[in-house]
């Protein structure tokens, strides 16, 4: 009788297991350089990953039955780190542009950037693209900024790894100016006072990074943005991050 009882429960917790194996969901495994807020960045005491993306991707994980698990990676190690498997996607602030479509694939585009300069408040001498030459500017290694100011002649180019590093060597006088996405501009300045930035001096698109051939995980999550902008949660996850 107890032999009978045993192989019933094995059967019923095989089952059981088969069912939870069976409801659990796909892992979503997601690289992004958590140092660059409102986008994505670390909270400090939890340790926990917040900001604008990894709300979205988040958001876009439930829409297609994903579970997403992200992976923090130094900026310029992310699209190697994808390429070599580490993870099946970036989102990290990464505009789309030519060369890094000779790599990897992108997602239809999730939101609309533009760079500016960064400088002390009380310089008046820095307006333009134009009056960064001969002076030396700070940016993130790999990032639009950088390609930016990397293009025109003159300009001395001070590159950082992390974002906030770039823009802390304006504060510290060590360059005249910062290039850098516009919404990080709006978060740290509210944070430091003695600097400011002015109008947009490019225009880009952010995508969502995926290798190149991996077409249906790139349907999927295209489906994804979809149905989160559809749904009205864009919005919401725009209106807590990126407006006053």
């Amino acid at each position: 009788m107890k032999k009978m009882w045993f192989s019933l429960l094995c059967k019923a917790l095989v089952l059981v297991l088969g069912a939870t194996a069976a409801m659990a969901k796909p892992v979503l495994k997601v690289g992004t350089s958590a140092d660059f807020p409102p986008f994505e960045f670390q909270d400090e005491k939890t340790g926990e990953y917040l900001g604008f993306d990894i709300d979205l991707i988040k958001a876009i994980g439930e829409a297609i039955g994903m579970e997403v698990e992200i992976v923090n990676t130094a900026w310029d190690g992310l699209i190697p780190a994808l390429l070599t498997g580490n993870f099946d996607c970036i989102i990290s602030a990464m505009t789309i542009t030519e060369d890094r479509l000779k790599a990897v694939d992108f997602s239809d585009p999730y939101f609309s950037a533009s760079q500016v300069i960064v400088t002390k408040l009380e310089d008046t001498s820095i307006k333009t693209v134009e009056d960064l030459v001969g002076k030396q500017v700070s940016v993130q290694i790999g990032t639009t900024g950088d390609l930016t100011v990397s293009e025109i002649d003159g300009i001395i180019v001070k590159r950082f790894n992390l974002a906030p590093d770039a823009i802390q060597e304006v504060r510290n006088g060590g360059v005249a100016a910062c290039v850098i996405d516009l919404a990080v501009a709006e978060e740290i300045s509210q944070q430091y006072k003695d600097i400011k930035y002015g109008e947009p001096i490019t225009t880009e698109e952010y995508g969502i990074a995926i290798r190149k051939g991996n077409t249906q995980l790139l349907e999927k999550i295209n489906e994804g943005i979809a149905q989160v902008k559809a749904s009205g949660k864009y919005d919401e996850i725009y209106a807590k991050w990126l407006k006053d």
